[in-house]
C-alpha cells in the first residue's frame, strides 16, 4: 500500500482512482463492507483504489480536546486499511485552507484534477465541503459532466443498529469487549513500543511495560485482564500472553500523560524498545486515586489476583 502524505505530494501518477472518504477510525465492519465495495469497482476499471482521509481528524480540528477519543493511531489505521486491501492512501491535513474549500471545489480541485478520480464511493450521510452543501445528489451531477461513477454504501446494521465508530466507541467505553469485536470485526487492542517509565513498578514488586498514548486519548480508563502479543520485523514473536493492564494518567502518582501500564503474569525478559499489541478482555475495576503508596500496591496485588483467576494461571 502507498501512503501518500499530503496534497502536495501528489502526481500525475496518481491520477485514475476509485475513491473514497472519511476518517475510518476503527476501520469497523461498516468500513470494510464500503473498501470490499471499492475494490469491486476498482478491479472493473482496472484502477487502484484510494482512501482520502485526515490528520487531524476533522472534529480534532473543530473541537480541540473535546472531540470523541480515537479508537486506534494512525499507524494502527493503516494497518488496517492495507489489510482491506487499500492501494493508496491519501492521508490530508486538515487545517484552515482544507476546510475553506466549498463542495464544488473539493469536487473540481481534488477529486477531478488531483486525483482523476474515475469512481466515488460514500457512505449514504456523507456530507462534504465548507457549507456542507455537498452530498450524493451533487456528486453524481459532478460525475455526469466529469465521466466518473458515484456509488452510495447503504448503512452495515449489527443487531439492528448502525455500525459507526461512535458506536464502537462507546462498546469500547463500557467494557463491552464481545459487542466492540462483533463491531470491528477484531478484538479491540491498542499497539505500541515499549518506554522506560518511572520505574514505579518496579519497586513496588510488579514491574510494567508501559505504553505511551501519545496522540492517542484511549475511550477506556481502567484496569484490565489483557492479552499481549509481542510483535517483530516479520510478524509475531510471541503471541497471547495473560497479563494485567492500567491505562490512565496514574492519579496515586500526580500523573499528566496518558499511559497504559501492563504487567505480564508469566514473563521474564526485557521487552524495551519492543513493539506490542494488546487486546483487552474484561475490565477489573474502575482507574482511582489511592490514599498511600501502600494502598496502591495492595490494590495492584489484588488486581493481579484477579487476573489470574481471569486466565486461570
Amino acid at each position: 500500500m502507498e501512503l501518500i502524505r499530503g496534497l502536495h505530494n501528489l502526481r500525475a501518477r496518481h491520477v485514475g482512482n476509485a475513491v473514497t472518504i472519511g476518517n475510518f477510525d476503527g476501520v469497523h465492519c461498516g468500513h470494510q463492507a464500503m473498501l470490499a465495495q471499492l475494490r469491486a469497482e476498482a478491479e472493473v476499471l482496472q484502477v487502484p483504489t484510494l482512501v482520502m482521509c485526515f490528520e487531524p481528524q476533522p472534529q480534532e480540528f473543530f473541537a480541540g480536546d473535546a472531540a470523541p477519543a480515537r479508537l486506534m493511531t494512525g499507524r494502527d489505521k493503516l494497518e488496517a486499511l492495507a489489510a482491506c486491501g487499500v492501494d493508496r492512501v491519501l492521508m490530508v491535513r486538515f487545517n484552515a485552507a482544507f476546510r475553506s474549500y466549498t463542495a464544488q471545489g473539493f469536487i473540481d480541485a481534488l477529486l477531478v484534477r488531483a486525483l482523476g478520480a474515475r469512481h466515488v464511493l460514500v457512505g449514504d450521510d456523507f456530507r462534504f465541503g465548507c457549507d456542507r452543501s455537498g452530498d450524493h445528489e451533487l456528486l453524481v451531477q459532478a460525475g455526469s459532466r466529469h465521466d466518473f461513477a458515484v456509488g452510495r454504501m447503504p448503512t452495515v446494521l449489527w443487531q439492528g443498529e448502525r455500525v459507526s465508530s461512535t458506536r464502537l466507541r462507546t462498546a469500547v467505553a463500557a467494557a463491552d469487549f464481545a459487542l466492540a469485536a462483533e463491531l470491528a470485526g477484531r478484538p479491540f487492542a491498542v499497539q505500541g513500543h515499549v518506554v522506560h517509565g518511572d520505574k514505579l513498578g518496579r519497586t513496588l514488586g510488579l514491574p510494567t511495560a508501559n505504553l505511551l498514548m501519545r496522540r492517542q486519548v484511549l475511550p477506556l480508563r481502567g484496569v484490565f485482564a489483557v492479552e499481549v502479543d509481542v510483535l517483530g520485523q516479520d510478524g509475531l514473536v510471541q503471541t497471547g500472553l495473560p497479563a494485567v493492564a492500567n491505562v490512565g494518567s496514574r492519579p496515586t502518582v500526580q500523573g499528566v500523560q496518558a499511559r497504559c501500564e501492563v504487567h505480564l503474569l508469566k514473563f521474564s525478559g526485557d521487552l524495551y524498545g519492543r513493539r506490542i499489541r494488546v487486546r483487552f478482555l474484561k475490565k477489573l475495576r474502575d482507574e482511582q486515586r489511592f490514599p498511600s503508596l501502600d494502598a496502591l500496591k495492595a490494590a495492584i496485588e489484588a488486581d493481579v489476583a484477579a487476573a489470574h483467576h481471569h486466565f486461570a494461571v
